[in-house]
């Protein structure tokens, strides 16, 4: 539907795509208005900031407005994407095996807050993203292995942009915890805002490196990068995180 500000479209995130329960997955929500801005496109980093938690099973207006694609629920901004013109900088490269390895060090294992989450949530292998990222020995990087369930394709046996996006969300986050080597250790926190650029295609049954690493705090946000990687080290995916912790 075209309305006088422009565009707008429909969209109603399904339970299976949830972070912290009755929650969409920050990633996800964030991955999915990148996919809506760029059309496919890959040119440049997609801002993505979250002004509220997004509602699941609901249905919220998306407005495409210039450069600009904004999820509302009624009169009340949710979700705002706009294209950025900068450079990410990724965490190093984890090989494979090292980021598999971290997986036992993984923090959130057995988190009741978590578990269903789309993204790093103990759900049934191929509904799930089943990312799990500990410490990996000797740096102050968390990593786990990801491999891509074929069950999160779209009609056309592709990889959304949503699920790129997810799996660089959590691993921000986890990157904070205590006993991940951070300097700023957390137990919990939102996610507020994601950057992130999509370099080449992720394929269903594929092994990826998803590495992330904690970069600074400021009052109540804290900093995290992340990428995926593919077995050679080549970079598929990279990501800046804004976290938000509760108030005191």
């Amino acid at each position: 539907m075209r309305t006088a500000a422009g565009l707008q479209t429909v969209l109603t995130v399904p339970r299976r795509f949830r972070g912290p329960e009755g929650i969409a997955n920050g990633g996800w929500i964030a991955g999915t208005l990148a996919g809506a801005l760029a059309g496919g496109a890959h040119d440049t980093p997609i801002e993505v900031t979250l002004h509220a938690p997004v509602p699941l099973e609901t249905e919220l207006a998306v407005d495409h407005v210039g450069n600009t694609v904004v999820l509302r629920r009624d009169e009340r901004h949710l979700v705002e994407a706009i294209p950025v013109a900068e450079t990410l900088e990724p965490p190093p490269f984890v090989p494979f095996t090292d980021a598999a390895r971290a997986e036992a060090g993984f923090p959130g294992r057995h988190s009741e807050a978590i578990a269903g989450c789309f993204a790093c949530g103990v759900r049934e292998p191929g509904d799930g993203l089943r990312i799990f990222p500990g410490p990996v020995e000797g740096t102050d990087l968390v990593a786990a292995g990801w491999r891509v369930p074929y069950g999160v394709t779209d009609d056309q046996g592709v990889v959304p942009d949503s699920i790129v996006w997810a799996a660089l969300d959590c691993v921000t986050g986890w990157a904070h915890h205590p006993g991940c080597a951070s300097p700023h250790p957390v137990e919990s926190a939102l996610l507020g805002r994601l950057t992130g650029q999509i370099f080449r295609r992720v394929y269903p049954m594929g092994s990826y490196s998803v590495v992330g690493r904690a970069v600074g705090r400021e009052g109540r946000k804290l900093f995290g990068v992340s990428a995926v990687y593919e077995l050679d080290g080549t970079l598929v995916a990279a990501a800046r995180a804004t976290w938000i912790t509760p108030r005191p």
